[in-house]
């Protein structure tokens, strides 16, 4: 299971898709709705509520905070795989968590706020998506992505977890990106290190899922033959 996180949408997980499947495992990836972490949280529980079997689930981004809710996740999952993600803990916010290092570039100047009934929707500005988000693939690919950005309300940055982070009683793997100017390094680093995940790091850019696909997926089975 393969959750999206902010300013993207599913398909950032199409090239790990592709890789997983072709190595016979079924991959299922639901497009988030970004309202809040509680709603997204219920949303994900009831996605995998119609899911049969064992499931390892991977967070890319925010989709790291809503997979580290325990409220997300049903007693199928028996792993969980944090791309370039947070790893949120309870009484924290991933608000907190971005700024507790320096290096996030993800400030009032570079993102841009359109209402929608009920709420606000955050976007990346286009002129500064690529070196926010996507600095390390190749610029056409980056005013793709830019242009089909999946916005979350800010306000979900804010919320804490419902009870203990769920990678306190599941083993963990993490994806750090080494050249990340959405979540820092650092921030990566910290999180994952208390969390005892088994680390893989890479010289990536916040899009590490579509940038290094490969070793997104190797992580990914990874963690599912660490489960077994």
């Amino acid at each position: 299971m393969l959750v999206h996180g902010a300013l993207t949408d599913a398909s950032v997980w199409h090239g790990v898709i592709g890789r997983l499947l072709s190595r016979g495992y079924p991959v299922l990836a639901p497009a988030m709705p970004m309202r809040g972490l509680a709603s997204d949280v219920a949303y994900l529980r009831s996605f995998l509520e119609t899911v049969d079997g064992p499931v390892v689930i991977a967070g890319h981004s925010y989709g790291g905070s809503v997979i580290s809710d325990p409220a997300a996740l049903t007693p199928a999952v028996r792993a969980l795989v944090f791309v370039a993600a947070f790893q949120q803990d309870e009484n924290e916010t991933a608000g907190e968590l971005n700024y507790k290092f320096p290096g996030s570039k993800l400030t009032p100047e570079t993102t841009v706020t359109r209402p929608y009934p009920g709420g606000q929707d955050m976007y990346l500005r286009a002129e500064n998506f690529a070196e926010v988000y996507a600095a390390d693939l190749d610029p056409g690919t980056a005013a793709v992505l830019a242009a089909a950005q999946h916005a979350i309300d800010p306000d979900a940055l804010g919320e804490t977890l419902s009870g203990p982070a769920t990678w306190r009683s599941l083993p963990s793997w993490a994806l750090v990106s080494a050249a990340d100017h959405s979540i820092p390094t650092e921030a990566q680093r910290f999180m994952a290190e208390r969390a005892g995940s088994t680390v893989v790091e890479i010289d990536t850019a916040h899009a590490a899922p579509v940038a290094f696909p490969a070793e997104t997926a190797d992580l990914i089975e990874s963690a599912v033959r660490g489960s077994r």
